[in-house]
């Protein structure tokens, strides 16, 4: 798969919160840095603890959603602008803007660094 539809297919799996889905566009040995705590967010690394931070995520946050807004590659890396929205515990929505810089090995996210605006 070249980069492009990775990237197409990565989002698209994001979209629908599949946690099989994006992890089969994961390398073994892929690396995911979070976007917080600030100012440094957590690096994980491997599939295992990158699948754990998946699973928490949609699984703990009600109505948890990533709707891409724009995505674009250059060779190896691609960029992802995405709106993440959830409903918090009151009932009340929620949503934050951001952007993955990621690194894409044979056709797979080898590399997730996460940035939100605030």
């Amino acid at each position: 798969m070249d980069t492009a539809a990775a990237l197409t297919a990565f989002s698209a799996a994001f979209g629908s919160g599949d946690v099989d889905a994006i992890m089969a566009l994961m390398t073994d040995d892929c690396v995911f840095e979070s976007t917080g705590p600030a100012p440094d967010g957590v690096r994980r690394t491997g599939s295992g603890d990158v699948r754990a931070v998946w699973v928490q995520l949609f699984g703990d946050t009600k109505d948890a959603a990533f709707t891409e807004e724009e995505s674009f590659v250059a060779g190896d890396r691609g960029v992802l602008r995405w709106r993440f929205t959830w409903t918090d515990d009151d009932g009340s929505p929620g949503h934050v803007r951001g952007v993955d810089v990621l690194r894409f090995r044979d056709g797979l996210v080898a590399e997730k660094l996460s940035y939100v605006k605030g």
